[in-house]
């Protein structure tokens, strides 16, 4: 079974916490025999942290970055199918300056990285708060993303904020938030957008993708169509992390085909 998929959620050191260089990336995706790989620097309003030199983390500078992407894909011409996306973080506030960002894109993920101005990264953010309000407040934050913004391809890792609770996945169960999650799904199939499968949370130690497969299935029964695969990888070791998984993943949750995109088109392919 071919498992030689594009790798649609990858990292380079444009984003504030990757030190990756995009030729290596570029170079492992060829080792491996990607069909594809779309490179997907953060970039995030109003982040709450600043880098070392004063400026705002996880915020690109566009002109650099697209110029980066073009040179890349003329070196590796005909070895590898490059295409310039962007993890657009997503925050209701910030409305009308993501509806308005317009470069020349072939892909954006919109993602929740944030629970009202804050990061669930931190250990700090969980202290004396209960993980079930947090999670729901966390999908319910999605809803009031997707109400308001609408500049984005794909909804990036659905239930994120699963691998850095404080016990990750140990005791959850999506079915506890199944209200919210179908309004969250039902919202981007109605509004033409999809969602991915990513499988970044697995390598830090979460027992599924994300989202888990009881979403994707749920998805899928919706009538959600467009979905992507993406490893989220900051490291080039990390690129198309335990791929040869998702063939039986997407095919049991109902899915025949995945999805790629060029200038913000959706292109089905065939499992």
């Amino acid at each position: 079974m071919n498992t030689h998929f594009g790798d649609w959620h990858v990292h380079t050191t444009f984003s504030s916490d990757s030190e990756c260089p995009m030729d290596a990336m570029i170079q492992q995706a060829i080792h491996l025999g990607l069909t594809s790989i779309c490179i997907t620097d953060h970039n995030d309003y109003d982040y709450p942290e600043y880098e070392e030199d004063g400026t705002m983390m996880f915020q690109l500078n566009m002109n650099a970055y697209i110029a980066a992407v073009a040179a890349v894909k003329e070196k590796y011409a005909g070895q590898i199918d490059i295409y310039t996306g962007v993890e657009q973080g997503l925050q209701p506030h910030l409305n009308e300056r993501i509806n308005s960002f317009n470069y020349p894109l072939d892909f954006i993920i919109g993602s929740s990285h944030l629970v009202n101005g804050a990061d669930p990264y931190y250990p700090e953010f969980w202290e004396g708060r209960d993980s079930n309000e947090i999670i729901t407040q966390y999908f319910d934050s999605i809803l009031e993303n997707l109400s308001v913004c609408t500049n984005f391809d794909v909804y990036g890792h659905l239930d994120y904020i699963i691998r850095y609770a404080p016990n990750q996945d140990t005791n959850y169960d999506w079915t506890h938030y199944q209200e919210h999650i179908d309004n969250i799904l039902k919202t981007l199939i109605q509004s033409g957008k999809g969602i991915e499968i990513n499988t970044g949370g697995l390598k830090y130690g979460l027992k599924e993708t994300n989202p888990c497969y009881g979403i994707l299935h749920r998805y899928h029964e919706l009538g959600g169509e467009i979905i992507t695969i993406g490893s989220d990888a900051h490291k080039s070791e990390h690129l198309a992390y335990v791929f040869h998984l998702i063939p039986d993943i997407l095919k049991n949750a109902g899915f025949n085909y995945y999805t790629i995109f060029k200038n913000r088109k959706h292109k089905f392919i065939k499992l």
